[in-house]
């Protein structure tokens, strides 16, 4: 029977998705008090549920914006408490992320959020800031860089991620939520965005993606059978590195706009010093084969994503194409 077929209830189900939770679990090392939920509706729908869950309608909570998902993040918050924005990276074209040390927080902020990688501009996060608030908690939209490299969950009360990036099929989101922050939604949080009723029914409220939810498991074994998350971001240090060095080395015919020191593992985002000539570049890169490189319709340009499936040699392949493309243009 395939995985379509089965009921989300019965034991052949069930074996699924516990397996693929205890795998996840050791992945990241995530601690019994934090519970583990499948859910649908992608990171964009927790961009309202965790106000909804974490807050009152007049409780305060800090925004950093390195990018545009940390942006949609805010805005939608808005609707449901009083959130702030103290930093913001938009005014260099989200290019960098701030120093922790000169963030002014609010000390009764409930709660900090992050988007740890943002796709568009290729901004990661390498360390995470401390709330102010001893109590409140750092809370992690992690969609594009889930599973990518070790996080020590313990400084998070919330990480949440669609897992179409890293782990899965579009269509499931996991969200990794302390146990003792569950059970204070606000009354107009609608059934399905409330984390007591997901925990409380192990993710199976409603029929979940049991076929999304069975592939993030077949990913979780493949993770852990590669020696875990550690080896895991080795290999893809190794393909940014790769990629990034193409960039620095081409005495300016390609440019990262990204600073160094938070340039993302998984989004490459490039221009050409000619920028008349990038429409031919992507278009001779994808009679090779090399597709999808056209950067995000907000900021231009060229983005190469290498995500944990994309191979070392496909990395390869594209540096190679980008000095062979570069000896016939410079």
């Amino acid at each position: 029977m395939s995985v379509m077929e089965m009921s989300h209830r019965g034991k052949e189900f069930l074996s699924i998705i516990q397996k693929a939770e205890a795998d996840l679990r050791a992945l990241l090392n995530i601690p019994e008090e934090y519970a583990v939920l499948f859910l649908q509706g992608g990171a964009t729908t927790q961009f309202a549920a965790l106000p909804l869950n974490l807050c009152k309608p007049d409780d305060p909570v800090d925004y950093i914006v390195t990018g545009s998902w940390g942006d949609k993040a805010f805005k939608e918050a808005a609707k449901y408490c009083k959130p702030n924005v103290i930093w913001s990276g938009k005014s260099d074209k989200y290019t960098k992320i701030p120093s922790f040390d000169e963030l002014e927080q609010n000390p009764n902020a409930r709660y900090l959020h992050i988007c740890a990688n943002e796709t568009i501009h290729g901004v990661e996060f390498k360390d995470y800031p401390t709330p102010k608030n001893r109590d409140a908690i750092l809370v992690a939209d992690m969609s594009s860089n889930f599973c990518s490299k070790p996080v020590d969950v313990t400084k998070f009360g919330v990480i949440y991620a669609g897992a179409q990036k890293n782990v899965g099929p579009s269509g499931v989101t996991i969200v990794i939520v302390r146990k003792d922050l569950i059970g204070n939604a606000q009354e107009i949080t609608p059934i399905m965005l409330d984390y007591k009723i997901h925990a409380e029914n192990n993710s199976l409220y409603n029929t979940p993606p049991c076929f999304g939810i069975y592939m993030c498991g077949l990913v979780f074994e493949d993770l852990l059978a590669q020696g875990g998350l550690v080896e895991v971001e080795k290999k893809n240090m190794k393909k940014a590195q790769i990629l990034y060095d193409a960039i620095d080395e081409s005495n300016g015919f390609y440019r990262c706009p990204v600073e160094k020191s938070v340039r993302s593992l998984m989004n490459v985002p490039f221009t050409l010093e000619k920028s008349e000539l990038e429409a031919e570049f992507i278009k001779e890169a994808a009679k090779e084969n090399m597709v999808q490189l056209k950067g995000h319709r907000s900021v231009g340009g060229m983005r190469a994503s290498i995500y944990n499936a994309m191979p070392l040699a496909g990395v390869e392949k594209l540096v190679v194409f980008m000095k062979d493309f570069q000896a016939r243009h410079a």
